[in-house]
């Protein structure tokens, strides 16, 4: 049993007749009796009475004969909106992007792309997972999501990536903190002050606990949390330091940036699986990213 089979028995139960059924699918009428008798013989049932009674016009089906029908009405409808539907998905009509995103570049960096994205795209579903950048990875490499931005130590030979950001970390202070007076922070000289730092699955959190034991330093971590404005207020109440993206430091904060010395620079990548090709709609925004850099 194929699918031209069940649309021949729709054509035939619509129409009539095999002879209108068969004008109505540009069909010779033998071929398309002999496709029904392939079909009763695959099933072992007989699925048109083909018998003339008297006084009866049109073509009857069998109890079985009404049972499929009914069964391959449902799959051709089904098999129809599957069409209009994969058709709309590559029309950008109708579709999902599935992305996973730190927390600063879903804060900071994302937004106002997002917003033109979806005004270019209004059928498309943007669903966004953010939290650290080990949430991101672990979501990419589990397929909870079809699109993630990582950092370039975690491009693995299983992603495909392009570059999306290279952001300087800065030092964040408030306005009379003593660093305040300098230009730039050395790496000691930044592990002397207490932190307010990201918890645990957080580049940012990671990359400094690394830098403090290559130097031999113990990092004075005062304060932890997620949460990007209660770090810019502990800051700019000079209750610790901290450091992020340079983009997260805005002029409304009253808080300074400082450089690293030397800079230091933080690489992110889009990346997503090589054997899960990217959908209609992953590489829209995909391109649509890489464009509005």
């Amino acid at each position: 049993m194929d699918l031209k089979q069940l649309r021949y028995l729709d054509a035939l139960v619509r129409h009539g007749s095999f002879t209108r059924a068969a004008n109505k699918l540009n069909l010779a009428q033998p071929a398309l009796s002999q496709s029904i008798k392939r079909l009763e013989q695959s099933l072992g049932v007989t699925l048109v009475d083909r018998r003339q009674r008297k006084g009866e016009r049109g073509l009857k089906l069998t109890a079985e004969g009404e049972t499929l029908h009914q069964y391959a009405v449902l799959i051709l409808k089904q098999l129809q909106q599957a069409e209009n539907h994969i058709r709309a998905m590559a029309e950008l009509s109708k579709g999902e992007v599935r992305v996973a995103v730190p927390g600063m570049l879903g804060s900071f960096y994302l937004p106002s792309r997002l917003m033109a994205f979806r005004h270019q795209y209004p059928g498309l579903k943007l669903s966004l997972f953010e939290g650290g950048t080990r949430d991101a990875l672990r979501m990419l490499q589990q397929q909870e999501v079809d699109i993630a931005i990582i950092t370039a130590q975690d491009l693995q030979p299983e992603f495909d990536s392009k570059i999306l950001v290279n952001e300087q970390m800065v030092v964040a202070t408030s306005l009379d903190h003593p660093l305040a007076e300098q230009t730039q922070v050395t790496l000691p000289q930044f592990f002397e002050h207490e932190l307010v730092m990201f918890k645990r699955g957080y580049y940012h959190r990671e990359w400094i606990l690394q830098q403090a034991e290559k130097l031999g330093l113990q990092p004075q971590i005062a304060f932890e949390t997620n949460l990007i404005n209660l770090i810019k207020q502990v800051v700019h109440q000079g209750y610790a330091i901290t450091t992020v993206l340079e983009m997260v430091i805005t002029p409304n904060d009253a808080i300074l940036a400082l450089p690293f010395s030397p800079p230091v620079y933080l690489e992110l990548h889009i990346a997503w699986q090589k054997q899960r090709p990217l959908s209609q709609a992953d590489q829209a925004f995909v391109q649509f990213l890489l464009a509005n850099k």
